[in-house]
């Protein structure tokens, strides 16, 4: 995978969010304050003007991560910055194998560990990111598209059985069992990002 492939693939996440805004919005107001639509077009869009800027890997990731902190606020910033940041941490250069890439994810997922107590089955965006990361890792291909394509599969499952979870952190914790019955929003707008990462890699016939 290629910097430039990973631009697209940013730049396709930041438009299919933009798309979905008011939707996430709408599920956060059910429990919350009805505003992560717009926090995560904000923090992707500050995301994807970072990269663009980016010539290799491990630079561009590192001022991502804490460029989307500075620039904005609240725990999508906090958690997204912590994602890039821990893959920055994994890699280097300007191309990466699938090793890599899977080494990459892996490590932006541990670095989001360290910012949240947060796991799988707690109606967050770790619904969605947990499933994505270890589908990844353990997906047995050359092929960079199956992976993430797999990947964003996991995800999309894992955000659509948030409906049916009762809410561990956040507001809509204080909600109790009243919390069954919607989607989280982080989940879905995690799950949203992951497939356009998929979607995007169609475009480019890469297999190492």
């Amino acid at each position: 995978m290629t910097l430039d492939t990973f631009k697209q693939m940013l730049r396709n996440a930041l438009l299919r969010i933009k798309e979905r805004q008011d939707e996430f919005s709408q599920l956060d107001a059910v429990f919350g304050d009805g505003d992560h639509g717009t926090a995560i077009v904000t923090a992707m869009n500050a995301v994807v003007e970072t990269a663009e800027k980016g010539d290799e890997f491990r630079t561009m990731l590192n001022d991502m991560g804490f460029n989307v902190m500075l620039q904005t606020s609240g725990s999508t910033s906090t958690l997204l910055g912590a994602f890039f940041l821990g893959m920055s941490n994994q890699v280097e250069g300007v191309s990466l194998s699938v090793t890599a890439v899977k080494k990459m994810f892996a490590g932006g997922l541990d670095s989001v560990c360290t910012q949240t107590r947060a796991r799988k089955g707690d109606k967050t965006m770790m619904d969605a990111l947990i499933p994505a990361v270890e589908t990844m890792a353990g997906f047995q291909s050359d092929a960079i598209r199956d992976i993430f394509a797999a990947g964003a599969l996991a995800a999309q499952h894992g955000a659509d059985k948030t409906a049916g979870m009762k809410a561990a952190f956040g507001r809509a914790r204080n909600y109790g069992e009243r919390s069954v019955g919607s989607a989280d929003p982080g989940a879905k707008s995690w799950a949203c990002m992951l497939s356009a990462f998929a979607e995007a890699l169609h475009e480019f016939p890469l297999k190492k």
